[in-house]
């Protein structure tokens, strides 16, 4: 039976062409009688010379071989293109990366291929590496500052992601900076998460600061995430005490000063344990990359295979034989072996 489903739809159908025969032979045996009647022809057939026709015959046959062919078709014949598998976690995951001015700072020990980086930068590199390690995930991101934004909706499409998370910069035009709105990143968060249907939801909030803007006190947002199901991870980027933060002058030359490292910890704490996750702190790059490294450790689920196939149609080399030997019926049966009523 794999051929047939292989190769059709709708194999069931084909069990049709079974009753043709039998639909055929019910046809026969109710045939109407002739507009004229003999008693028997073989009294004039010497006169006219009248000889038994076949033309009914051929007329009835053409017309079940182009039923059939209709059969065939709506079973819709196919084959196989191509298939692609997917591995499906179930596990959902949006990244909410704050993009406030003061992730430009550059702390020591924040360090990208051996030069000190941003921790923005850093962020940027360590997220881009969890995203590789979870092939298998619906991943999204968020960024925030004065305000949160969707930059990716969760989705498989981790090459798009990751263009995607190239392009941002601190410095992005129209962009407001200049404050840190946690609880609307998170709450932006959740909106993308509550209507999927998966078996684990995951926000991982990463902020150098304290929540100082929008609507939305950060532990309300995380009382809706712990009714939703979604746990909260959260990390506090930066060292401890002050951090540099360069500026460029008119003249194209970097000035460093020092700026207060604000992380509010205790309210992360607060968001990661009401939500059945955990708190870290990432005060190196290092740090950052084994926080990553945890994450994806504690957040793993057994994997789903869904399969894609690509089929190429092959229902109208059916309908076309079909509508050709019906429209041959009706082309015959009304021109040079029409029959009389």
């Amino acid at each position: 039976m794999k051929f047939f489903t292989d190769h059709f739809a709708h194999p069931w159908l084909l069990l049709l062409l079974l009753i043709l025969p039998f639909l055929a032979w019910l046809k026969g045996k109710g045939r109407r009688q002739p507009a004229f009647l003999y008693s028997s022809v073989q009294l004039v057939k010497g006169i006219i010379g009248i000889t038994r026709s076949s033309a009914g015959s051929i007329l009835l046959k053409l017309r079940w071989l182009a039923l059939a062919f209709f059969i065939i078709a709506m079973a819709q014949p196919r084959s196989i293109l191509g298939q692609t598998k997917i591995n499906a976690s179930g596990v959902d995951i949006v990244v909410a990366l704050d993009m406030s001015g003061s992730m430009a700072a550059e702390d020591d020990g924040f360090e990208l291929n051996g030069q000190p980086a941003s921790r923005f930068a850093i962020a940027k590199d360590v997220l881009k590496k969890f995203i590789n390690k979870r092939p298998s995930d619906r991943l999204g991101l968020v960024i925030f500052a004065t305000h949160a934004f969707v930059v990716v909706p969760p989705t498989l499409d981790h090459d798009f992601l990751t263009a995607n998370l190239e392009r941002l910069d601190i410095n992005m035009e129209g962009f407001d900076d200049h404050a840190t709105a946690i609880g609307s990143a998170l709450s932006t968060s959740l909106n993308r998460l509550r209507d999927l249907q998966s078996k684990s939801k995951i926000v991982i909030l990463m902020t150098d600061g304290e929540n100082n803007s929008g609507k939305v006190p950060p532990l309300t947002a995380a009382e809706a995430a712990r009714a939703l199901g979604v746990k909260v991870y959260t990390i506090g980027v930066g060292t401890r005490g002050e951090a540099r933060i360069y500026q460029t002058d008119a003249w194209g030359q970097r000035h460093a000063y020092k700026i207060p490292v604000d992380v509010d910890e205790d309210t992360l704490s607060k968001i990661a344990n009401m939500t059945g996750a955990k708190y870290y702190r990432a005060d190196t790059s290092d740090t950052l990359k084994k926080i990553y490294a945890d994450i994806d450790r504690l957040e793993k689920t057994e994997q789903e295979v869904k399969k894609f196939t690509q089929f190429n149609e092959l229902f109208p080399w059916a309908i076309l034989p079909g509508l050709f030997l019906l429209l041959l019926e009706v082309i015959l049966n009304h021109t040079i072996w029409r029959r009389l009523p």
